[in-house]
């Protein structure tokens, strides 16, 4: 097979957004729901490929081997080495991983969030805003950062007010990453909230906790279990709800988070809400499966359970098996998530 063969399979679905971004800058009001980052970053790096779309599959694996270094400092500095191995081995084998090596960008977010957070874990603060404003330039799940860099930031001084210092400002940073796209609509497109606007064209709305779920359940049951909708939703459905138990997990049981990593926690449950809030039209949970790679803390409670060799073995055959599936699909054209 040729190599341009092999580099063009994996130039699906929302590729396209990304290099038309890319190389004509946002030429369409509902575009702006793809933050900017990613695709400038492909722009600049074109320069050397001479192509936005090289440039971004480039820029994808360059930054999941940097996201995994990072996960595993991270955790094996907060827990154990063993542990840190095990959470890097199950999300690089979680069946939606393969996104990770695609140009989309969802190896670029993880890794400046999980960037931001080992900085927040070493008390580095300004370095954290930084990570966070470049992860608030990627993806509006970004802002999110400002939660757990807020507690990590007041746990590391005692919750005492009185400690607080000026590089509390910092967390300011994860602010301007929106606020400075924000901006850019607001001269572009005269409306600072274009990219929250330009969900609409997608089909998403902001809807209660739960209403996507019952959606999905009612496409499977209406449409038959062997449909085309069905199979899709009860793929999204079932990622929702592992990463649901793993979230409550981080707070209940013996896995739990202790109180100086409750802002693992406290990250899973904004980025799972944000998640779940926006269903749409057609397809409730549409893309579910893959933007839960986005709750990294959920890998560090399968890796605690995966300290049962049973478990370790069952996760490592179905897991990599739907991974291989999913794979295959995906690099044949068809829609997975």
């Amino acid at each position: 097979m040729p190599l341009s063969a092999l580099l063009n399979a994996w130039n699906r679905w929302d590729t396209s957004q990304f290099t038309a971004i890319a190389a004509n800058g946002y030429e369409s009001v509902w575009r702006t729901a793809f933050f900017p980052l990613y695709p400038m970053l492909e722009k600049g790096l074109s320069l050397l490929t001479h192509d936005p779309y090289i440039a971004g599959l480039l820029l994808s694996n360059l930054a999941t081997l940097a996201l995994f270094t990072v996960f595993y400092r991270l955790i094996a500095e907060d827990f154990e080495p063993s542990l840190a191995y095990r959470a890097v081995l199950y999300l690089g084998l979680f069946p939606t991983a393969f996104f990770l090596a695609s140009a989309y960008n969802e190896a670029l977010f993880l890794c400046l969030t999980l960037l931001s957070f080992y900085y927040m874990r070493r008390g580095q603060w300004w370095w954290a805003g930084v990570y966070g404003l470049l992860a608030s330039l990627t993806r509006s799940a970004g802002l999110l950062l400002l939660l757990p860099f807020a507690y990590e930031y007041l746990c590391q001084h005692e919750f005492s007010y009185r400690k607080l210092g000026f590089d509390a400002l910092s967390s300011i940073l994860i602010i301007a990453g929106t606020g400075l796209f924000a901006l850019y609509c607001a001269l572009r497109f005269h409306d600072p909230l274009a990219f929250a606007h330009a969900q609409a064209y997608w089909g998403r709305q902001i809807t209660l906790p739960g209403i996507g779920f019952a959606r999905t359940l009612w496409v499977i049951r209406h449409n038959g279990p062997l449909s085309f909708s069905a199979i899709h939703g009860a793929i999204d459905l079932s990622a929702g709800l592992l990463m649901l138990l793993l979230t409550v997990l981080c707070f209940v049981g013996p896995w739990k988070f202790r109180t100086h990593q409750l802002a693992y926690g406290l990250y899973a449950v904004a980025v799972y809400l944000f998640l779940v809030l926006f269903p749409g039209k057609d397809v409730p949970l549409q893309s579910l499966s893959r933007l839960v790679l986005e709750i990294f803390p959920a890998f560090i409670i399968l890796a605690m359970l995966g300290r049962k060799a049973s478990f370790h073995l069952y996760y490592l055959m179905l897991s990599g098996s739907l991974l291989s599936f999913m794979l295959l699909q995906f690099l044949t054209g068809y829609w997975i998530v």
